[in-house]
């Protein structure tokens, strides 16, 4: 198999675990741990695929797609968070993800979601059961969170919550359905 792929994120741990992982499969990888780094290894270099994390060091991943996606339209992008939402995974499809993943998840789970069929899937433990009153108001505090760009102090505004309350809820790991 000639195709490249690049691992984009923050966690160097993690992102060094993915890579090996994929070398031993005798595929192509490499590594980048920011938006920059990763930009600037997709100019020197054509990827097929790319792993991209949703939150790359405070910052959102959603922002590499549109530039990854221009310097190789062919590219598979599959979306990964330890966060999940629907929001954010109707954003990442909407901006051109093959998929979205949620943590954990098998380095066998990645690559069949790279080959898996041309529509854009959003991870089935996503959508598959009713969503908890906690999993609800989550998704809600993340739909309102996007609209305002990610500013805090707007979205508590928005929610009429107080900001230190809406950053102690943010901190936590989402509900589960």
């Amino acid at each position: 198999m000639n195709e490249r792929i690049l691992v984009i994120d923050d966690d160097e741990t993690f992102s060094a675990v993915l890579t090996r992982a994929l070398l031993r499969r005798g595929l192509a990888a490499e590594a980048a741990t920011d938006g920059q780094s990763a930009l600037a290894k997709a100019r020197a270099g054509r990827y097929d695929r790319v792993v991209l994390d949703l939150n790359l060091a405070g910052s959102s991943g959603l922002a590499l797609i549109e530039p990854l996606l221009k310097l190789n339209p062919a590219c598979r992008i599959v979306v990964l968070t330890g966060y999940a939402s629907i929001a954010t995974a109707v954003d990442a499809v909407k901006l051109g993800a093959a998929q979205y993943l949620a943590k954990p998840v098998e380095v066998d789970a990645i690559l069949a979601a790279f080959d898996a069929g041309q529509r854009p899937n959003i991870d089935e433990a996503l959508v598959s059961e009713p969503l908890s009153v906690d999993r609800l108001e989550w998704e809600h505090i993340q739909r309102i969170l996007r609209q305002y760009e990610g500013n805090i102090s707007a979205t508590a505004r928005a929610l009429k919550m107080h900001r230190r309350t809406l950053q102690r809820k943010l901190s936590k790991r989402p509900a589960r359905s």
